[in-house]
């Protein structure tokens, strides 16, 4: 009777260990892709369900940002301020700031976040187009 228990228990346990160490790698391998600014608007033009977002200060993105980008400054991404600008993990986000290294610290905290589709583009510095004000 004992050695029932023993193998009980072992076919409860195994099976829940295998998919709690399976997750834990899933959530490892999140990343943002990486792209160059061309890229990344060669990408948005074949597409319109995307946010583009401006991780500048408001002063720098008052002074000229993409058109239709929205302002979600690095600084204050979070899990709380994420529910309400990005409610939906899923939605296609591109990321980009002035030269491209506030960007990347936005695309990680918002993997960090479980976001699952960011693109970060880099820095405005290398857009040609037109800005908005």
């Amino acid at each position: 009777m004992r050695n029932y228990f023993k193998y009980l228990i072992i076919f409860i346990c195994v099976p829940f260990l295998f998919n709690c160490i399976n997750q834990k790698e899933s959530e490892k391998n999140l990343t943002y892709q990486s792209v160059s600014m061309e890229e990344g608007l060669k990408i948005m033009s074949k597409s319109s369900d995307y946010i583009l977002l401006d991780v500048r200060s408001l002063d720098e993105f008052a002074s000229g940002h993409i058109p239709g980008a929205i302002l979600y400054p690095h600084d204050d991404i979070s899990e709380q301020t994420c529910e309400t600008i990005l409610p939906n993990k899923k939605q296609r986000i591109f990321v980009y700031c002035r030269s491209g290294r506030r960007s990347k610290i936005a695309a990680q905290k918002l993997i960090d976040l479980k976001y699952t589709n960011i693109i970060e583009i880099g820095g405005i510095n290398n857009y040609h187009g037109e800005l908005s004000k």
